[in-house]
């Protein structure tokens, strides 16, 4: 059980880089501690969330195509069909994990794996045997696990992590969700489209702090139009739980409390590393505060050979940076030169209107002293928007003010988890506002709006 490479976690990150380290040569394994291949994401996350959005969103629009001529008599929902849905899409994906692994040749290992001294891994598997292996070089991606706040303890009923707001196994009357951000956003849509009550406690002065300012207030805005309320500069702070209700108690900024009773409450304030358990201290491996993997610029810790990646190491936890950190340590260990480009790495919310950043915000070039541009375009100008009845939201785009480089580019608004690859490439490429203001885009299509927005940096938008 000698390994050129042992991954530990088979998420995004971990299964991708046990793949590509394969493809170089390199005798590899993979550790996953559950069953089923894929990690939070593929699991309980990115994917599971994905496929209710989707079908919260295909219920919500059967119910309005009177407008369009369509005449749809009866809608209603089956949320034990959806959830079974959602489930067959999770099966099908993480399935074929285990398939990628057999056709690169990675070898895959279930059990909770404990570091030792000298690139030893210790397995110890569901039924209490263990096993030693030996690597040269080993790569931890175990990715996070949410936080749970002191005074209001997950119960897998009525306070409920994302995992447990998969699978409600009833449409809750009033859904609390305390957290703002992310995961909140989205899965506090699908239950609202589905037909429950929402509102999102939020401690800061607005959602999706990580966005521009702009998208956030706007993609607020547009939520609450479609039902969710919003209470903000609110924190909680407590929760009793009678007869399967939470009363939750509540303090806003200028001291004034409030109790709000929910069916089912969604605690989601945030994700912390999950690296308790793995032997860390007994070999010298220095972790920060969070918890988190302390790495160099190469993903290297402190003990040669040693590597981490993904929710345990600095950076925002998202399955993307995840797989292309997983592959650069994978092509650094082959001798390849292993790279990621921070300064381009997508954030995006699957809510509708989407929205979508990448790059520095308005307030960030600001705070830095960055001089630039703006230019930005409506998609309520936008032909294809128009002809779909998809007119909410925006493309800005930020420019150096005297080399013309696309220091940002944010928006909010239809299909934009798709458009926001195009600013991804070009910042990737170094692209000026000029070259993507002079790229001919297909007509009617969204991506207009990028090609307009960028034609605002200079001035000079043509439908706006």
């Amino acid at each position: 059980m000698n390994f050129d490479v042992v991954v530990i976690g088979a998420g995004p990150g971990g299964y991708v880089a046990a793949i590509r380290a394969a493809q170089l040569g390199l005798k590899t394994a993979c550790i996953e501690k559950e069953k089923s291949l894929g990690g939070t994401c593929l699991n309980v996350g990115c994917i599971p969330s994905k496929a209710m959005l989707h079908a919260s969103e295909q219920f919500h629009q059967a119910s309005h195509l009177g407008d369009w001529g369509i005449q749809v008599q009866g809608v209603q929902l089956d949320l034990a069909k959806l959830l079974a849905k959602k489930d067959k899409v999770v099966k099908g994906l993480t399935t074929g994990i285990a398939g990628l692994f057999k056709k690169n040749g990675v070898t895959s290992i279930q059990g909770t794996a404990k570091l030792l001294a000298d690139k030893q891994i210790q397995v110890t598997e569901a039924d209490g045997s263990q096993q030693t292996l030996s690597a040269k070089n080993i790569i931890i991606a175990t990715g996070s696990a949410p936080i749970q706040l002191p005074f209001m303890p997950f119960d897998g009923q009525t306070i409920v992590d994302s995992t447990g707001a998969l699978a409600f196994d009833t449409l809750p009357k009033h859904l609390v969700v305390v957290g703002g951000g992310v995961i909140g956003l989205e899965l506090g849509s699908v239950w609202n489209r589905l037909g429950a009550q929402v509102t999102v406690v939020e401690f800061m002065d607005r959602v999706a702090i990580t966005m521009d300012r702009q998208v956030s207030k706007d993609l607020q805005k547009q939520l609450g139009r479609q039902g969710i309320k919003f209470q903000l500069n609110t924190k909680v702070t407590g929760c009793l739980v009678q007869e399967g209700k939470a009363i939750l108690t509540a303090e806003n900024a200028q001291g004034e409390r409030q109790q709000i009773e929910a069916d089912k409450v969604l605690v989601c304030v945030g994700r912390r590393a999950y690296t308790d358990g793995l032997g860390c201290e007994e070999i010298g491996l220095e972790r920060d505060k969070a918890g988190r993997i302390v790495v160099d610029g190469h993903l290297q810790s402190g003990i040669p050979g040693l590597y981490a990646i993904g929710d345990v190491v600095h950076g925002p936890m998202l399955a993307h940076k995840a797989e292309d950190e997983g592959i650069a340590v994978a092509e650094r260990i082959a001798g390849k030169p292993g790279h990621v480009n921070y300064d381009a790495i997508p954030g995006i919310i699957y809510t509708h209107p989407e929205a979508a950043s990448v790059g520095k915000t308005e307030e960030e070039l600001k705070e830095n002293g960055i001089p630039y541009k703006a230019g930005s375009f409506p998609f309520r100008a936008n032909s294809r928007a128009r002809c779909v009845e998809d007119v909410e939201g925006f493309v800005k785009i930020l420019a150096h003010a005297e080399t013309d480089r696309i220091l940002g580019v944010h928006m909010l608004g239809p299909m934009v988890s798709e458009l926001i690859q195009e600013a991804v490439l070009a910042m990737e490429f170094s692209a000026s506002a000029e070259d993507l203001a002079r790229t001919v885009h297909g007509h009617p299509g969204f991506g207009e709006a990028i090609k307009e927005a960028a034609l605002g940096v200079d001035g000079r938008t043509i439908h706006f």
